[in-house]
């Protein structure tokens, strides 16, 4: 359909100019650094949720110079709620190589960009395209959405065939000019108009082209994966308190869920006590553990069925501080990175306090 192709950007940059987000905190002052951290914190996590969070990052780090040279830490409490944080590893690894390798400067293409840590060839389209105005092509889950229903693409978007099909057909119908309102025309349309559940396709400047829509199988695309049951993993976390009201966190590995962020100790069950440099939480240093509510903190590939357990333990003076131990103040104004669940349970027993 060669003849639809210049069709295609005119219809949807005609909408974007009176229907699409023009006052998204990244829209203005459109550095490539803004538009970076913007598409990183929006992979897999919704406008309204990153707002926030893109502010307070702007505003304790509004260069990259000042990202590089924070501690992993400071970037880590930054984050803590979006979630997925490779994300903010690869985040700061990246800013690292862009002062020290790169001087500052951003590399200006697709190909540059994409050899940073985290930036995928989605990630770097959007921000050659949009804070460069090179011509470059995305494929995020909106764009892959739009476009499997306007061409009645079948299967699952992440097969690779199927991607690759999408690939060439983003590539083909992406402008010459005004490529940044484009790029971000697109992601629009597919965030507000062609959405995953209830499409107001009433209202999309495309449906006169679009097969899906003229078929009346809008439903059928893109396909899903193919589902599966998630497995239920199980844990019991622990919670000290020494006398100043602080509580007992430990590091986590680099690598593998809550990388780098600090949790609770854990062991296998609630009766399972784990062992804390040295110091053992037996009956001998505590007075008896109190069983809390349940938590179920859901990831990609499993769901984790968390039971806290508070305990007043006496002992703990034979626990110190080191690289892996922490005592943290139940006003978070300690700054470092905290599991999700972890930080809940937190508040709470702030509340409570």
């Amino acid at each position: 359909m060669p003849s639809t192709k210049p069709l295609f950007a005119k219809q949807l940059l005609q909408w974007f100019d009176k229907h699409g987000r023009h006052d998204l905190p990244w829209q203005t002052d459109r550095t490539s650094y803004r538009v970076w951290i913007s598409e990183i914190m929006l992979q897999q996590t919704q406008v309204n949720t990153v707002i926030p969070y893109f502010e307070r990052f702007m505003n304790r780090f509004p260069a990259v110079e000042e990202l590089a040279a924070a501690e992993t830490d400071q970037v880590l409490h930054l984050w803590t709620g979006l979630g997925y944080y490779a994300r903010a590893r690869n985040l700061h690894k990246a800013a690292k190589a862009i002062v020290n390798t790169h001087g500052g400067s951003f590399p200006n293409t697709v190909e540059g960009l994409m050899e940073l840590d985290g930036i995928g060839q989605s990630t770097a389209g959007a921000i050659a395209a949009i804070s460069m105005g090179v011509r470059a092509s995305i494929l995020d889950g909106n764009v892959k959405r739009v476009l499997a229903r306007y061409h009645c693409i079948p299967g699952w978007p992440e097969q690779s065939s199927v991607k690759k099909q999408l690939w060439e057909i983003a590539e083909s119908l992406t402008p010459h000019e005004r490529i940044d309102d484009y790029t971000q025309a697109i992601m629009d349309l597919g965030a507000t108009v062609c959405t995953r559940s209830k499409p107001s396709c009433q209202d999309c400047p495309l449906q006169l082209d679009c097969k899906s829509y003229q078929q009346d199988r809008v439903a059928e695309f893109p396909g899903k994966k193919a589902k599966k049951t998630l497995p239920v993993k199980s844990v019991a976390m622990f919670i000290l308190q020494n006398n100043a009201g602080e509580v007992l966190l430990e590091k986590r590995p680099a690598t593998g869920i809550w990388g780098s962020l600090y949790s609770l100790p854990e062991s296998p069950e609630p009766s399972c006590a784990p062992t804390l440099v040295g110091a053992t939480i037996d009956s001998e240093a505590t007075d008896g553990g109190v069983e809390l509510e349940k938590i179920r903190h859901s990831f990609s590939h499993y769901h984790l069925d968390i039971t806290p357990v508070q305990i007043q333990a006496t002992k703990l003076d034979e626990i110190a501080e080191t690289d892996r131990w922490l005592w943290y103040p139940l006003d978070h104004s300690l700054e470092v990175g905290l599991a999700a669940p972890v930080k809940k349970l937190l508040s709470k027993l702030a509340e409570k306090s």
